[in-house]
């Protein structure tokens, strides 16, 4: 079974389950965006990649015309990134974005040098930087596990994000992710090395489960630098531990789009955890219903529904979707 962008059963869930408890304005702080022109030519993400059933990329334009048929009635502001494939030209690979209802984030590689990196920045007027695993392994020919988060960035490039005090949103590395002891001890030592520059860590530190994340928000929590988005996280106890163990005006929605347009749910598994899938692409640990023994909605969907179903008050509702994410992005001078 393909499922359509939009189901039937996406219809009732934001008829009956969301509509009535999401606020007005929504901000989705963690967005993919690019163009297939960014990749060399014949260059193929793969058969199974989530991307070819939005014809092997995810324009701007595609993504507000998905948030007008998700979010029908709702003001949704977004920041985004480009492709963070290290093949992608990060020259080419910036997203459109005005600075007011769409902002935009430099992808970024420790092969960049500052000035390249900094002249982006000025000349296309971004808000910060993302930087990923799979960039950094390229560049020291490591594997992507192994990569280390002080890896990331080059001292120089931290000295560009915390003079200019812009914000990088982070997608740490290695297996245990967040539990992971080198993480747990360079996160904070990333925060402390540029205190001017915000730093979102990106799905909850990659916390999908609670064996994960239990215990390990505390040092984090402690630099005033650091925060949080809940991109693809749709499990209600992680989501509930970060809100009682982190400071609620440092964490932003985000949903990970267009991943979180595809139809399933994330589940945990013996402190694992499997993606669900209604249709047959490959987003880390899938598992595909290739029977339709199950009728879903969106990983979107999901993710709100687990944040409403958290005891959260409207105010720390509102602070969580929009507000937060607001503030922050409009206070970097671009």
């Amino acid at each position: 079974m393909q499922y359509p962008l939009v189901s039937d059963m996406d219809r009732k869930v934001f008829a009956e389950e969301l509509e009535p408890r999401l606020p007005k304005k929504l901000f989705d702080a963690h967005v993919h965006v690019f163009n297939k022109d960014c990749f060399p030519a014949g260059f193929n993400l793969g058969e199974k990649s989530c991307y070819q059933k939005f014809g092997g990329e995810h324009r701007s334009e595609f993504c507000v015309e998905m948030y007008k048929k998700l979010l029908p009635g709702i003001d949704v502001t977004f920041n985004c990134f480009g492709s963070v494939n290290p093949v992608a030209d990060r020259e080419k690979d910036i997203p459109y974005h005005d600075n007011k209802k769409i902002y935009s984030m430099a992808v970024v590689s420790p092969l960049d040098s500052a000035e390249t990196l900094e002249r982006r920045l000025v000349d296309y007027k971004l808000v910060g930087v993302k930087p990923y695993p799979g960039l950094a392994g390229a560049a020291y020919g490591k594997k992507e596990s192994d990569v280390e988060v002080r890896e990331m960035f080059t001292d120089e490039q931290l000295e560009v994000l915390n003079r200019r005090k812009l914000i990088a949103t982070v997608h740490i590395p290695r297996k245990q992710r967040l539990a992971d002891p080198l993480n747990q001890e360079q996160m904070p030592e990333l925060c402390r090395k540029a205190p001017n520059a915000t730093f979102i860590f990106a799905h909850i530190g990659r916390a999908y489960y609670m064996q994960n994340v239990i215990g390990m928000l505390d040092k984090l929590a402690e630099c005033p630098n650091a925060w949080l988005d809940t991109a693809m996280v749709n499990h209600m106890g992680v989501l509930k531990y970060a809100f009682d163990h982190f400071p609620n005006d440092r964490i932003v929605f985000g949903s990970d789009a267009p991943i979180a347009w595809l139809h399933g749910k994330s589940v945990e598994i013996n402190n694992q955890y499997a993606y669900l899938m209604a249709e047959d692409y490959r987003i880390g640990t899938a598992i595909y219903d290739a029977e339709a023994a199950c009728e879903f909605t969106t990983f979107y969907y999901e993710q709100l529904r687990a944040i409403l179903d958290c005891g959260l008050t409207e105010k720390q509702i509102n602070a969580l979707l929009y507000e937060n994410a607001a503030r922050l992005f409009a206070s970097v001078r671009v």
